[in-house]
Parts: structure tokens; sequence; C-alpha cells
């Protein structure tokens, strides 16, 4: 029998990559404020819900029986000056969804991170300070964004902790990197550094596909101390990334199919030749 599986954020465009994937394998229960996605095209299946509702009361069904939660929901500020009661608002509902995933005896979240949780790195990898960053090392976010994920997964370990009505809720957080195939075109021509982050960070959609299912079927993502709490970087298998996905490989069996070095082999070496003009 397949998994239930609820995908919330389900018209964004992060649920949009890898939906295809996830509906050949699971019976789904798709979750956002409106039905239809960036274009515009109505997104088959939706159910309207609003998980910022202190009311869980109003989305709780939604959750009964399912055996994983993918948490895409996101909260986009409407002006600059309203970024960080945007990003605390994404914190209070990550908050609404645990909390609901407890309530109703969901075993597993999946959450979609981000790489601005840890984005203060990069800085000293472009200066030559450092050069890889791994999941173990602390959170350091240069803005609101990057500070409400990191609070997110600080929150996500509480949970996975037990000590929140006494059952531990097993969760991971994907640092998602750049799931687009666009960002080296959008490099200034001969712009070297803006292309070895593109190199660096790129996500597939397929890779963020294997990257979720596997968080959502490994059965043990416990820790060294048995918390069941793991944190992954969400880029592929890309000879330039400065962003370690070993724990990934050992823990779920991660095997990224693609490589930006590869897939973009053409493009790099126009900005290689533009460089040296």
């Amino acid at each position: 029998m397949s998994k239930r599986v609820v995908l919330t954020g389900a018209a964004g465009y992060i649920a949009s990559l890898m939906l295809p994937a996830l509906r050949e394998r699971y019976e789904l229960t798709l979750l956002d404020t409106r039905s239809t996605n960036r274009d515009g095209e109505e997104v088959e299946g939706i159910v309207i819900a609003d998980l910022l509702d202190r009311d869980r009361d109003a989305y709780r069904d939604h959750f009964r029986d399912a055996d994983a939660v993918i948490h895409c929901a996101l909260v986009r500020a409407e002006r600059p000056e309203d970024n960080y009661w945007a990003q605390s608002a994404n914190v209070n509902m990550a908050y609404n969804v645990y909390q609901t995933c407890v309530e109703q005896g969901v075993p597993r979240a999946v959450i979609i991170s981000s790489c601005r949780a840890t984005y203060y790195y990069e800085g000293l990898i472009r200066a030559g300070q450092l050069d890889f960053v791994t999941p173990a090392m602390k959170s350091r976010a240069e803005s609101f964004y990057g500070w409400a994920k990191e609070a997110i997964e600080h929150l996500g370990f509480v949970f996975a902790t037990g000590k929140i009505d006494g059952r531990p809720l097993e969760n991971v957080q994907i640092r998602i990197g750049a799931p687009r195939e666009t960002d080296i075109q959008n490099c200034e021509p001969g712009d070297m550094a803006c292309v070895r982050r593109a190199l660096a960070t790129y996500l597939s959609a397929r890779d963020l596909a294997q990257m979720v299912i596997k968080s959502i079927e490994t059965e043990d993502i416990r820790d060294e101390f048995g918390v069941p709490f793991q944190v992954f970087y969400g880029v592929s298998g890309n000879t330039s990334r400065f962003w370690s996905i070993a724990n990934a490989r050992r823990i779920i069996g991660y095997e990224p199919q693609d490589d930006s070095l590869i897939r973009f082999a053409d493009q790099v070496l126009t900005h290689i030749h533009a460089s040296q003009k």
C-alpha cells in the first residue's frame, strides 16, 4: 500500500518540481491557500487551507492518518519593510505544522529549508577563508529569511526530542540550493564568481525528488544521540559544490544523478572564453 503524504505549499514552485514524482508514488493531500500556480494554472487536487490559522481544527483532518508531511509552504512579504513579520509568520506556520503532526500521529515531517540558513559562510568561501560547509557546522544566517529557516530547523529539533506531548516527531530539514536551470545563463559573460556559485548550488528536479522521497522512506534517521532529526544540503552531485552531502549519502542513501559541470558544460566554456578576453 502506498504511503499517504501531505504536501503543503502545493501550488508553489518547489512543490511543482517534485509533484510529478510524488503523484506517481504516493496518495497525496495537497494543501495551499490558492489553487493556481505562479503562471495562473490550476493545480489539480489542491485543498484550500490556511496553516497560519491558530485554530488547528480548521485543517487537522487533512493530516489524519498521513505517513508523512512535506512542508513547502511559504509566506512572502508584500513590501521590504514587512519582511521580518513575514518570516516570523513562517516560523509560526511551521509550529502549526509540527504541532498538528504530533496531535494527529503523523510520524515524520520533511521540511524544505534553505542554504540561506548558513549564508554567512559563503562570504568566507568567496574570500578564500573557508573551503567547505557541512550540516554539522553552526547555522549562521545573514537575512531575516535565513534566520527564519534557522528557527524552523531548531524548532524541528525540539519536536524531534519528544519533549512536546511525549512523542518524537521525526523530521528532516533539507537546505535547498538553487533548483533552477537558469542561474548560469543569468551570469554576466565571464563572471566566473557567479558561475562558480551557480555550479556549486545547482539542484535538479529529479535529485530534489529523490532526496525528499528517501527522507520519507528511510526507516531510521536517528542521529548519533538517538534523536530522529537530520539536516541535509539539497544539491546535486556537483563537482564544484562547497556544501557537503556526505551525511545524506550515508543516512538515506542519496545518490544524485546530476552534476552541474556536465549539465551546463557548454555554457561554462562560453563563460571561460569570455573571461579570458
